[in-house]
C-alpha cells in the first residue's frame, strides 16, 4: 500500500485545491454582484456620519441588515457596537471579523454628491463630522461579507462573529469605548473567538492592491501631558520669574534627542511629538504654568519603556535645572498596544490574500506609525490586519489626500476586493489552512 500513498495524497491535494478554487470563484462572483449595494451603503454612512459612542443610526442600519440575513444579533455592545453571530452548518473554529464605525470631528470639503453636512458637539465645541478615515467603507464591506457568508451558511465549517466596533478613534472624554470595551463586555466570548481578521482602507494605496506586514505593523501609542510650573511675573521683569515658557521650549527641543540618540532606529522606528502648547493669557505676563500634550509611538515593549522613561527624565530634570517643576502623565487619556500580526498566522493566510487580489497585487509594507485599537483584539487572540487600496489608479501617494483630513477621498471600485479577501480568509481558515 505504501507505494500508492504519494498518489493518494496528490489526489487529495488536487481535490482540495479544486474545491478551494471553486469557492474563490463563487465568492468573487457574489462580491461583484454586490458592488452597487456596497457603494450605496458606504455613501449613506458617509452622508450621515456619527462620532464615537454616538453611532446610533449607523448601528441600527447594521443590525437590521444582519437580522435580515438570519444572523443572531447583539446590540448596545460597548455603547453602540453590534455583534453578529453566524453559525455554520458544520463544526469548526470561530472566526472574528471586525469593522469600525465612528467618524471624525472633521469638516468635509470634498465635492461629492454625498458629502457630509453633519455637525455635532465634540469636547464642548460644534464641529463638522466626516468619515475621514474610511470607516464607512469598512462597514459597507463587512455588511457584504455577512451577506455572502450567510448565503453559504450550511457549508460553513464553523462560526463567524461580526464585530462592528464603535469609537475606534477614541471614546469621548469621560467615557469608555472601542475594542477594549467590547472585549470587556464579552465580545470575544460565547462563542469564544479563535482568530480575528480586519482590514483598513488606505487612500494612498492604489485600488486593487493589498498591503500587509507580519509582526509589528502599526505602532503602539500613548498620549502624554507635561505640565511645567514656574513662577509668574510681569514680562518687563523676567528675573522675578521662573519662566515656564522658556523651560517648556528647552524640554521640547531636548525631547527630539530621544529618537535620534536613544532609540535604535535600525531595528524599530519611534516617534515623540508635541502637538499642543498652552500657556499665558497676555503678551506682557509671564505665566505661572505651561501645559504640553503630545504622542509617543513605538513597536516593542522595550522601546515603549525606553521612550517613556526618557520623556519623564528629560522633562523633570530640565524643569529642575531651571528651578521649575514638571508633572508628566503617560498615558493621560489613551493607550493602544502595537498592532501585531501573528507571524505564523500571517504566513499561512498570505495565499488567501494572494488568491483574492492576485499574487502581484499583495505587497509587503514597512511598519506604519499610525495606531489602531484592533491591537486589543490581537492581544487576546491571534490576528491579521491588512490594508486595502483606495487611491485611484495612477494616483500618487505623495499627493493623494491623507486620512483624517477634510480632503480625504476614496475610489469605490476597490471595495469588492475587501469583501473577497475577508471571505477567503474566513473560509480558508475554517478549512484548516491557518491553523
Amino acid at each position: 500500500m505504501k507505494k500508492f500513498l504519494p498518489f493518494v495524497f496528490t489526489a487529495i491535494s488536487l481535490a482540495a485545491s479544486a474545491q478551494n478554487n471553486s469557492s474563490n470563484k463563487i465568492i468573487s462572483n457574489k462580491a461583484d454582484a454586490l458592488k452597487d449595494k456596497i457603494i450605496a451603503w458606504r455613501r449613506d454612512f458617509h452622508e450621515h456620519p456619527e462620532l464615537g459612542n454616538r453611532e446610533v443610526r449607523t448601528a441600527d442600519i447594521i443590525a437590521k441588515h444582519l437580522k435580515s440575513l438570519g444572523i443572531e444579533v447583539q446590540t448596545g455592545v460597548a455603547t453602540t457596537g453590534v455583534v453578529g453571530i453566524l453559525k455554520g452548518g458544520k463544526p469548526g473554529p470561530v472566526v472574528g471579523l471586525r469593522a469600525d464605525m465612528d467618524a471624525l470631528p472633521v469638516t468635509e470639503r470634498v465635492n461629492i454628491p454625498f458629502a457630509s453636512k453633519v455637525k455635532a458637539q465634540y469636547n464642548g465645541n460644534e464641529v463638522g463630522v466626516m468619515h475621514a478615515c474610511g470607516h464607512d467603507s469598512h462597514m459597507a464591506i463587512m455588511m457584504a461579507v455577512a451577506e455572502v457568508l450567510a448565503g453559504m451558511k450550511k457549508d460553513l465549517h464553523g462560526t463567524v462573529k461580526f464585530l462592528f466596533q464603535p469609537a475606534e478613534e477614541g471614546a469621548p472624554a469621560g467615557e469608555k469605548g472601542g475594542a477594549e470595551q467590547m472585549i470587556a463586555e464579552g465580545a470575544l466570548e460565547n462563542p469564544k473567538v479563535d482568530v480575528v481578521f480586519g482590514l483598513h482602507i488606505n487612500s494612498q494605496t492604489e485600488v486593487g492592491k493589498i498591503v500587509y506586514r507580519p509582526g509589528g505593523t502599526m505602532a503602539g501609542v500613548s498620549d502624554m501631558q507635561i505640565t511645567v510650573k514656574g513662577r509668574s511675573a510681569h514680562g518687563a521683569y523676567p528675573w522675578s520669574s521662573i519662566d515656564p515658557v522658556v523651560v517648556s521650549a528647552q524640554i521640547i527641543s531636548s525631547l527630539q534627542s530621544i529618537v535620534s540618540r536613544n532609540v535604535n532606529v535600525t531595528e524599530n522606528p519611534a516617534v515623540v511629538t508635541v502637538g499642543v502648547i498652552q500657556g499665558g493669557s497676555r503678551f506682557n505676563i509671564i505665566p505661572e504654568s505651561v501645559k504640553m500634550q503630545g504622542t509617543i509611538r513605538y513597536f516593542t515593549e522595550y522601546d515603549e519603556k525606553l521612550v517613556t522613561d526618557n520623556v519623564r527624565r528629560i522633562a523633570t530634570k530640565t524643569a529642575e535645572a531651571y528651578g521649575a517643576t514638571a508633572e508628566v502623565l503617560i498615558p493621560y487619556s489613551n493607550h493602544y498596544p502595537v498592532t501585531f500580526n501573528d507571524v505564523d498566522l500571517t504566513a499561512k493566510m498570505l495565499p488567501s490574500l494572494q488568491a483574492a487580489a492576485g499574487k502581484e497585487n499583495v505587497l509587503l509594507r514597512p511598519p506604519v506609525t499610525g495606531a489602531e485599537d484592533f491591537s486589543f483584539f490581537q492581544q487576546k487572540v491571534p490576528g491579521l490586519f491588512f490594508f486595502l487600496g483606495g487611491m485611484p489608479k495612477g494616483g500618487s501617494p505623495l499627493t493623494a489626500p491623507s486620512h483624517h483630513t477634510p480632503d480625504f477621498y476614496l475610489d469605490e471600485s476597490g471595495f469588492t476586493l475587501g469583501v473577497k479577501a475577508l471571505c477567503d480568509l474566513t473560509l480558508d481558515y475554517m478549512a484548516g489552512k491557518g491553523k
